[in-house]
């Protein structure tokens, strides 16, 4: 496999930000769909894919999702062209018949809470970075947050689902001018061995 292009890593990783503030530049659907088509095909275990978005774009949502996240997070995520409620699928494991065919994975879940909640979380987690890769390999730029409030957010958007929320994402294209200073990294000695 051949490395890919130093404008693209420079795109996905050098000058990769976490975004607060958003130009006027709306987001199209298309787009968000394209997201989706793309971090859909990245790898997580026995395939079971338990990620689940909502896109928060319409005045009501949004009006609704602002009254769940914390006062921080307020101002951000109302002047963002859309917030993706990265969920997942409390029952993923049901569809694993149907992902991953050649083996009977669901058994390896089923009446095992524990793992299922382990799992969903994972994995999930996994794909909400691959979501945020596909949308800066797309041209936009993120705005990941913990800071909501999640039972509220599950009452809010996910009531009658077996999704359940894991983090929002700010989408669109940010006003540079809105960044904070860049913030230390760990050196490669301060936080990794080989063993």
């Amino acid at each position: 496999m051949n490395t890919i292009d130093p404008a693209a890593i420079d795109q996905l990783f050098l000058k990769a930000r976490t975004h607060n503030g958003w130009t006027s530049q709306r987001v199209d659907d298309a787009t968000l769909q394209e997201i989706w088509n793309l971090l859909r095909w990245a790898p997580t275990s026995a395939n079971c894919c338990p990620l689940r978005v909502v896109f928060v774009k319409g005045a009501e949502a949004k009006s609704k999702l602002l009254s769940c996240v914390a006062p921080g997070n307020v101002e951000k995520t109302r002047s963002a062209p859309v917030t993706a409620i990265l969920a997942m699928d409390a029952e993923f494991h049901e569809q694993l018949p149907k992902l991953f065919p050649h083996a009977d994975a669901r058994s390896w879940f089923a009446g095992n809470q524990p793992l299922i909640d382990e799992s969903a979380f994972r994995n999930s987690s996994l794909q909400c970075a691959y979501f945020m890769l596909a949308a800066r390999a797309l041209g936009l730029d993120c705005g990941p947050m913990s800071g909501f409030d999640k039972a509220a957010v599950d009452r809010e958007f996910l009531a009658g689902t077996t999704w359940r929320s894991n983090m929002l994402c700010n989408l669109g294209h940010g006003d540079a001018a809105a960044l904070y200073p860049r913030s230390p990294r760990f050196e490669f000695a301060e936080a990794c061995r080989i063993a």
